[in-house]
């Protein structure tokens, strides 16, 4: 049953992702039991982490009307701390590369482990709308992604480890920045590359291996798409991107 649902999660999220090749008919990969299995391994020691750091933290607070608030609230940031920790270990022992990504390799289980960290834990924060931006930032930062000086993204960062942005760069909210590539059965991961003063409107979509020259403007609504090479200056826009000036 919960391999179904994380199949049908799947199949909402790659529906945004790359549908100018998508292969009619042909079914996606499957995450299996094992992957699953370690992914839940790696919450529960997040958890189990989360619970003894917050009830050393409960020994030490005073009994009063805000205990319970405080503690739940820190209970929640310490978990996601460690899952962030538990994930980029995992990263750091098995780490994903840049390319295409055969079926049953390796590459292949850590990517499906990789995923689940955030279709079950990353991706209802970045999808929120709660997290103020500054803090957003820090978050993408914590999960991988590369952004220079007085850079702030309100949309999503998918796969943020292949994110590198400059400074003084805006994602505008509601944008999506998507490295990797779901077509059918074919799995894959690319980089994306923005420069400085670039400024990504909001509900724009970047696709993967799309590289953005520095002060470029991508327009609200935009589509990227894959293996696009936006030059220094130029403004995009429109369904393909194209450029506009």
């Amino acid at each position: 049953m919960l391999k179904h649902h994380i199949h049908i999660w799947l199949l909402r999220a790659s529906s945004i992702d790359q549908p100018e090749t998508c292969q009619v008919g042909v079914s996606m990969r499957k995450i299996n039991g094992l992957q699953i299995a370690t992914f839940f391994l790696a919450v529960l020691v997040s958890l189990t982490l989360a619970i003894a750091t917050n009830t050393l933290l409960a020994a030490g607070l005073p009994a009063g009307d805000f205990r319970g608030i405080l503690l739940t609230g820190s209970a929640v940031v310490f978990f996601y701390a460690y899952a962030i920790l538990v994930y980029r270990g995992f990263l750091w022992a098995t780490p994903i590369k840049a390319g295409e990504i055969a079926e049953g390799t390796r590459e292949e289980f850590t990517y499906h482990v990789y995923l689940l960290f955030f279709l079950l834990i990353f991706y209802p924060v970045m999808r929120s709308g709660f997290v103020p931006v500054p803090i957003l930032r820090v978050f993408y930062q914590a999960l991988g992604a590369r952004l220079g000086t007085n850079t702030y993204c309100s949309g999503i960062i998918f796969d943020p480890i292949l994110v590198d942005i400059g400074g003084n760069c805006i994602v505008g909210q509601s944008a999506q920045i998507i490295p990797h590539v779901i077509e059918g059965r074919r799995l894959a991961m690319f980089p994306v590359r923005i420069g400085n003063d670039v400024t990504i409107g909001a509900n724009a979509v970047v696709m993967s291996d799309v590289v953005i020259g520095d002060n470029a403007i991508i327009a609200i609504g935009a589509v990227v798409t894959k293996g696009t090479r936006v030059g220094e200056g130029e403004f995009w826009g429109g369904i393909p991107a194209k450029r506009i000036r």
